[in-house]
């Protein structure tokens, strides 16, 4: 739930701006924003600095410098954004600072916006805002302080904006640019704080703008309180020691400057807080969790944040149901989520775990018990469906949650291959196995990685016969993947319900999948030397150094007779559908690594 953050607008073009500062002179009426949204002065100059933790916006128009820093505490669901404004004229400034957002209190604005009710709280001067309908959030407050110095204001979108109005030039900052002080229900829901500032030549002044959310009015008026004490600059520089302490842990030195910055710090950073902290992107900003995905983004963050990974790996062992196959993803706090017939979801847990325990040595995570879940079974000929289960009264250890997974996936089909289900690591091939008979060669690669990785494990602990059965069957899918999955010059990707091959030359579309290359290198189980073959197959037909791109198939699904799923949905060479996908061409560039190829990995 997005308590307290703008909307998402999903628009990447026009990029519309539902959270802005406005500078307005009262004397000249004229009015600018620090940032280069929502009012742009084209012959200004706008400079925006990102780091670890912060975003900082430095921009001078119309005489006054302007630098706004915005940041989210470490330990209280506040952001903080600090403005200094520098008045660089010869005379006395007299200027309105607004501050402008819109609030959300759901999923969408559109849909929540008729059950927001605002209000300012006598106590603080804040703004409240809560929505009473929300069936897991009603109890919630949010708020939005411009650092008690509000002296106007109004709950009322359209006041601000103007009937059919924009951000750009908002009515409610025209003419007087008094607000009303209007809150309350059925309004069009905003927040904006106004204040009114003086400034000598050469005077500088700091406000701040809080933006949070609390369990309930008295810790959000606590919680106002603290932060209006509370320099910006000391938390920013908590943040950086947070951060610093955290990214400093690895440090990877190579001919490339740039490489360098992106490994030692970008790439772990947009890690921890896009993918594990906010579950969130600008393509898709739902929030859940998704069980092969956080556990995946895991296998990054052993030696950076062990204990985020061990609890992470715990939290995932509770999404598991009795019968062995997991929730494909989940919202908190609820759990509701998907179950399907997904057949790689549930693997990725022993495989992080084995991960985890060859990183850390710290085998006490096997014996954390969570309980099982229980819920609706799906049909053979259903695909997924969407419940909120119930905990069930059994529960189990970590180990057990991971044997109970590896142990469902000891079936195959007629090439002696692991069954497909409505998809594999690639989501959008549902279709390719829906009938119970496809088969995929990359998650037999995988398999063969996950049995080999956690048999030790069950040694270990006395499964001697878990252990064996596993190993046995990681055999088994070797033998099959030599004599039924190569295609001359690479590995197949899959076949289908019909036993006709994906992945092939003898197909129009999708003739070489990369991730099926790249595993038989990764797992260990390739013949060496047609692991080299496919992986050349693999720079020859999907390396395309030209553009810098690595794709994940070619040619992509279009035309083909066949039905691989919703895969073809998207336009050809885009996402799935035969564009670059962040994960295959990682997991490429590793293949080439671990065959000593090191000059072609980058």
């Amino acid at each position: 739930m997005k308590t307290s953050s703008p909307p998402w607008s999903n628009d990447p073009v026009s990029d519309p701006s539902c959270e802005a500062l406005y500078l307005c002179d009262r004397d000249s009426r004229d009015i600018w924003s620090p940032t280069a949204l929502p009012i742009r002065v084209e012959s200004a100059t706008y400079i925006a600095r990102h780091g670890q933790g912060y975003s900082r916006f430095e921009h001078l128009s119309h005489n006054i410098w302007s630098e706004l820093t915005q940041i989210v505490s470490l330990s209280d669901p506040v952001k903080i954004s600090h403005l200094v404004l520098e008045n660089r004229s010869p005379r006395r400034r007299r200027l309105a600072v607004t501050g402008y957002l819109e609030w959300v209190l759901g999923f969408t604005r559109t849909v929540s916006a008729p059950y927001i009710i605002t209000e300012m709280d006598g106590e603080t001067g804040a703004m409240f805002a809560r929505n009473p309908w929300h069936a897991e959030f009603g109890g919630r407050i949010a708020f939005a302080d411009l650092g008690g110095l509000q002296t106007s204001w109004t709950g009322d979108r359209i006041e601000f904006v103007g009937r059919n109005g924009t951000l750009e030039q908002p009515a409610g900052l025209l003419g007087a640019g008094i607000l009303s002080g209007r809150t309350g229900a059925g309004l069009d829901p905003c927040c904006a704080l106004q204040t009114t500032i003086d400034l000598a030549p050469g005077e500088r002044v700091e406000l701040v703008l809080f933006l949070g959310q609390a369990p309930d009015r008295e810790t959000a008026r606590d919680l106002i309180r603290h932060w209006r004490a509370v320099a910006p600059r000391d938390e920013l520089e908590t943040i950086r020691e947070n951060w610093e302490a955290v990214l400093g842990k690895i440090q990877v030195q190579t001919p490339d400057r740039a490489m360098d910055i992106m490994l030692n710090r970008w790439f772990l950073y947009q890690t921890l807080v896009c993918r594990c902290y906010a579950r969130s992107a600008f393509y898709q900003a739902g929030g859940a969790y998704g069980f092969r995905d956080q556990l995946q983004d895991c296998l990054a963050l052993v030696m950076t944040d062990p204990a985020l990974v061990r609890t992470h790996i715990i939290r995932a062992s509770g999404r598991q149901f009795r019968e062995g196959d997991v929730q494909h993803w989940w919202h908190p706090p609820t759990g509701r989520g998907v179950r399907t017939h997904f057949s790689d979801d549930l693997i990725w847990l022993p495989y992080t775990v084995a991960h985890y325990l060859a990183a850390t040595g710290d085998v006490s995570v096997l014996d954390e018990k969570t309980p099982f879940l229980e819920g609706e079974i799906l049909a053979a000929e259903q695909e997924d469906a969407y419940f909120e289960p119930a905990a069930s009264g059994e529960t189990a250890t970590v180990f057990e949650h991971c044997a109970r997974a590896l142990d469902l996936r000891l079936v195959t089909g007629a090439h002696g291959l692991p069954l497909m289900g409505t998809g594999d690591w690639n989501d959008g091939m549902n279709r390719v196995g829906h009938q119970g008979r496809g088969e995929s060669v990359w998650l037999a690669w995988f398999l063969h990685a996950a049995f080999t990785g956690f048999a030790p494990v069950a040694t270990a602990r006395g499964e001697q016969e878990r252990a064996q059965r596993w190993l046995t069957h990681a055999t088994s899918l070797k033998e099959a993947l030599e004599k039924q999955a190569w295609d001359g010059a690479w590995y197949r990707r899959a076949y289908y319900d019909d036993g006709t091959p994906l992945g092939s030359t003898s197909n129009t579309e999708c003739r070489i999948d990369s991730i099926a290359q790249s595993w038989g290198v990764i797992s260990g189980a390739a013949d060496p030397l047609r692991a080299r073959k496919a992986m050349a197959s693999v720079e020859a037909y999907l390396v395309r150094t030209e553009d810098a791109l690595a794709l994940l198939f070619t040619p992509p699904f279009d035309q083909t007779s066949q039905d691989p799923g919703y895969i073809k949905g998207y336009l050809p060479g885009i996402r799935e559908n035969g564009g670059q996908y962040t994960h295959a061409a990682a997991w490429s560039v590793i293949a080439f690594a671990m065959l000593g190829l090191g000059d072609k990995a980058p």
